[in-house]
């Protein structure tokens, strides 16, 4: 109900209420308010529905909508009456809508909270978890309009209705009146809520990742009549890879009474192959993929792979391009992977899919690899299959993404699919942006829990094809809170896969302790130097010299590994000299069976100029059980040889070459629990105690993550009398730095107290404010650029009577000008210790961050900021305060007398809760807190309010925006 005093611009079109969300079963929907536009595509979607669909809607037989009820459910206010729908193709699959009503159930506007809804979803989408999304939507949609329940009638024969709100993790009442359950619902978000959220985006986007790499039939779109040419290259891959299921060939250019290709059915259309299609990978110019895309929607395909490039990455035009790509194919409910992508592999034995441009099918095994470059995805492939002289001792690969541009699916949505995949023990991921950090850092610390994840990350400059949301923090920053969810952050591709191959197939160590170990007594100080720059506690190296034959190795090692005093050992390795000197099968025998006697240790090697080491230590067959050997034997080609000798996997990528059979060792898919124990070899002693070191540290943060830390309860803290007042100053402007008191008055209400500062216009003015605080008292100059710069000269502290004060007031006048200019003020002393800086931001990308370093220009020089997500534990809080390479001046460094650390935690816990609770607080900076013996002081503060953003990582599932 509309009254002449409520504005207009409350009835406008809600453009940022439209998403495009991932269903249950992976395909898409867009949802999107309805309007007066909507009558016919309601009518058609009424008459698909069934009339017991019907029945439970209206509680009678409604077998048609009157003009009366299309005009009804298609005129919305967008505040008091709300419709939303969720559509395929432009067509209506569902419906849901609220109407607001008073204590006595009948219609009713602001401040009226209490909203009735009521679904209808088409019989053909039911169960594809339509009606659960649409509820995730209108529910913020109605907290959004100040509604803060929901009621709802169903009829007890409804169950699947019923099971929606029931499963939703709201708080709720139920009743049962006159035949029919009533529901009622608080819409205020509850933990609970938030992880069957969190929970079903996980599932349905894992679906459609899957739906992409498991398809049960492709066709490759583009695939030329000659050989060569990127389409007709993809198609051979497919079918030289072993993919079982049905192939097809597509080409409009196809003569009409062409029927197969090198052995493959081939089409003009893909509406014209009779059974259905789950993927497609397209292979054709950029101005015909609009065409495809359409013709592949109305065929009902599930995904595409577009390797198709002239996109975002060529340019205005082709940003263009790309948006309408990706509309049209979610319109249609399709998810893509690409454009410009190098493809996807999955070599699953019931799968052994190549679509990609890799010429030849990795050895299957159990790492997942993500690339956005296709030409990073080729050189991790490369280093990955090489045997010979590189790191090896790993297993394959169990799948492999490279997205492009990633204009859809994105690293988040393949690492959704990767946390429940059994078939992928290792994540190693090269991004060269991350388009949702906050989303991202939450699925990384989920995963990181159960399996190891190690990432590139690219410095911050987005290639032109990548639409991401822009970032104000650092990319040390970005890193540092990716390392606190638990990712290993890498800088370079070597590192990349040098500590995939150790986490591959070795347990993680239980602390930093290292044996060393090796022939060499040059290459064993090396390692052992290493282990310290690392951070790592390494033992006295053991030189075993350099006639060591494989029984001193063996033993060497089995007393390394037996012994409680070492976590992991490093055996370093170097050419022998003599006749008698050790075979390399020999000493990588030597090794494997030492190492399976105590297998809950890892063990690496360095080695020099040993090739036949490293791959005879990559040869599984011997250590596997007799029946996977037997079947190895049978199955498994030979270690391959690389061409010119052994290279390391520091070298360049070499293409890939075309396999004669693709390999299917059992052991190489068995999972890391039962696989045999392969032992990485390094030919550098800093590559493998750097991987070491990274499992070192990754090892210790699992162990943290199974014990996580919570967020207090303070009970001093008034909640609601701080949202009152950010109410009340937000009034007054959309974004603003409130005043010196209305900050205090703020902080206060969280249990923060700020040390009172009295500004002093004049001399005389300043010796009053000294009389109020009582002496000592310090004098500072406030303005902007002497703010917190106590190094300038624009602070004097401990003046102990008014002749000082006067002085210093002269003195700063006199160097710095007249006091109008200076803004100075008088401050009481606090008690002596080390000068601290608390902030917090709010980043449009990373959501809520809390930093912490210390005081002073060398800190800000050295970058010595350590950093949280928010909400923060007490745990992060503890580390938090320990992250920065300065700690040590807070726990008595050179004989200093220890602070307070426990009250800084407290402060920092109090200052996250402040954010948390109330996301209008966009930034807030605590400068200096005087963390001393006993407490912590904030001497001064500032905090910014604007409106919170409509939406972030709590609200409804979304794809991102295009």
């Amino acid at each position: 109900m509309r009254t002449s005093a409520e504005p207009r611009s409350r009835y406008e079109y809600p453009a940022h209420w439209e998403a495009d969300v991932v269903l249950r079963d992976g395909g898409t929907a867009r949802i999107r308010p309805i309007t007066v536009d909507d009558a016919d595509r309601l009518v058609h979607f009424y008459e698909q529905v069934s009339d017991e669909s019907k029945y439970y809607r209206f509680f009678a037989p409604y077998p048609r909508l009157s003009a009366k009820d299309v005009h009804r459910f298609t005129h919305h206010d967008f505040v008091d009456r709300v419709g939303l729908a969720a559509t395929v193709g432009g067509e209506f699959i569902a419906t849901v809508r609220y109407d607001r009503i008073g204590a006595g159930g009948a219609p009713a506007s602001g401040p009226a909270d209490e909203a009735e809804v009521a679904f209808l979803v088409q019989d053909a989408h039911q169960g594809r978890g339509v009606a659960s999304a649409l509820l995730e939507h209108i529910a913020a949609v109605a907290r959004e309009r100040g509604i803060r329940r929901f009621a709802a009638e169903v009829l007890p024969a409804n169950n699947k209705m019923i099971k929606v709100f029931t499963d939703a993790g709201y708080t709720q009442k139920r009743s049962f009146e006159d035949g029919v359950v009533r529901l009622e619902l608080d819409l205020e978000p509850t933990d609970r809520a938030l992880a069957v959220q969190y929970a079903r985006e996980q599932r349905a986007e894992a679906r459609s990742v899957q739906r992409l790499l498991a398809p049960g039939s492709v066709a490759v779109i583009g695939v030329g009549r000659a050989p060569g040419g990127v389409g007709r290259s993809v198609l051979a891959n497919i079918r030289d890879a072993g993919y079982e299921g049905p192939l097809y060939a597509v080409n409009k250019a196809f003569p009409e009474d062409l029927t197969e290709v090198d052995g493959v059915a081939a089409y003009r259309c893909v509406r014209d192959v009779e059974g259905p299609v789950d993927l497609a990978v397209v292979a054709v110019p950029a101005e015909y993929v609009p065409a495809v895309v359409a013709e592949c929607g109305e065929h009902g395909v599930q995904g595409l792979v577009v390797l198709s490039a002239g996109y975002a990455e060529s340019g205005p035009e082709g940003k263009e391009r790309q948006r309408a790509l990706v509309q049209k194919a979610r319109a249609y409910g399709m998810r893509i992977i690409g454009p410009n992508a190098f493809g996807v592999i999955n070599t699953a034995t019931d799968v052994r899919l190549n679509a990609s441009l890799a010429p030849e099918m990795p050895r299957p095994g159990r790492i997942g690899m993500f690339a956005q470059s296709g030409a990073i995805g080729i050189a991790l492939l490369s280093r990955l299959h090489r045997r010979g002289g590189g790191v090896t001792g790993t297993t394959g690969v169990s799948t492999f993404v490279s997205a492009g541009n990633r204009a859809d699916v994105s690293g988040n949505d393949v690492l959704q699919y990767w946390y429940e995949d059994p078939d992928t023990d290792v994540v190693l991921m090269y991004l060269e942006t991350i388009g949702n950090p906050r989303k991202f850092t939450r699925l990384a610390r989920r995963t990181a829990a159960a399996k190891p994840l190690v990432v590139v990350q690219g410095t911050g400059t987005a290639p032109q094809g990548h639409a991401v949301r822009a970032t104000r923090l650092p990319h040390a920053t970005v890193s540092a809170l990716l390392r606190q969810a638990g990712v290993i952050r890498v800088d370079t591709i070597t590192e990349l896969v040098d500590a995939g191959l150790l986490l591959a197939r070795q347990p993680l160590p239980a602390g930093p302790r290292v044996a060393i170990l090796g022939n060499s007594e040059s290459l064993g100080v090396l390692t052992y130097d290493r282990c310290l720059a690392e951070g790592l506690r390494p033992a006295r190296p053991l030189d075993l010299t350099t006639g060591a034959t494989p029984e001193d190795f063996h033993r060497a090692l089995s007393a390394a590994l037996a012994d409680d005093t070492n976590d992991s050992v490093v055996v370093t390795a170097i050419p022998a000299i003599g006749e008698a000197s050790p075979g390399d099968a020999e000493l990588a025998e030597a090794l494997r069976s030492a190492a399976a006697g105590v297998p809950g240790k890892p063990v690496l090697v360095a080695h020099v100029e040993l090739g036949g080491l490293a791959e005879a230590l990559s040869a599984a067959a011997s250590t596997a059980p007799a029946a996977v050997r037997a079947a190895g034997a049978e199955r498994a080609p030979g270690p391959e040889k690389t061409p010119g000798g052994g290279g390391g996997a520091g070298d360049g990528a070499h293409p890939l070459r075309p396999a004669e059979r693709p390999p299917t060792a059992a052991a190489d898919r068995a999972p890391a629990s039962e696989a045999p124990r392969l032992i990485p070899a390094y030919p550098a002693a800093e590559r493998a105690v750097r991987a070491l070191a990274e499992a070192v540290r990754y090892g210790q943060w699992r162990r943290e993550a199974a014990e996580p830390g919570r967020v207090p309860e303070y009970e001093d803290i008034d909640e609601k009398g701080a949202a009152r007042l950010i109410g009340e100053l937000l009034e007054r402007g959309e974004g603003l730095t409130i005043s010196d008191a209305q900050t205090c008055e703020l902080l206060a209400k969280y249990g923060i107290r700020v040390r009172r500062a009295l500004p002093a216009p004049t001399p005389d003015d300043a010796v009053a404010a000294a009389r109020t605080l009582g002496y000592p008292v310090a004098l500072k100059a406030t303005a902007p650029h002497l703010r917190h710069r106590a190094d300038l000269g624009g602070v004097r502290l401990d003046l102990a009577d008014e002749e000082q004060l006067r002085r210093a007031y002269t003195e700063l006048s006199e160097l710095f000008g007249k006091p109008e200019e200076l803004r100075p003020v008088v401050q009481g002393m606090a008690p002596r210790g080390v000068d601290t800086v608390v902030r917090t931001v709010i980043d449009p990308a990373a959501g809520a961050v809390l930093s912490f370093g210390l005081a002073g220009a060398a800190s800000q020089l050295l970058d010595d900021t350590a950093h949280r997500l928010i909400p923060v534990t007490d745990r992060e809080a503890t580390s938090l305060v320990r992250a920065i390479r300065t700690a040590p001046l807070l726990f008595g460094w050179r004989g200093s007398t220890p602070v307070d650390t426990p009250a800084l935690e407290e402060l920092l816990l109090r200052v996250s809760r402040l954010v948390d609770d109330h996301p209008e607080v966009v930034a807030v900076t605590l400068e200096p807190v005087v963390v001393a013996p006993h407490g912590a002081n904030v001497l001064g503060a500032t905090v910014r309010l604007a409106p919170p953003p409509a939406r972030d990582d709590h609200g409804p599932r979304t794809m991102p925006a295009y």
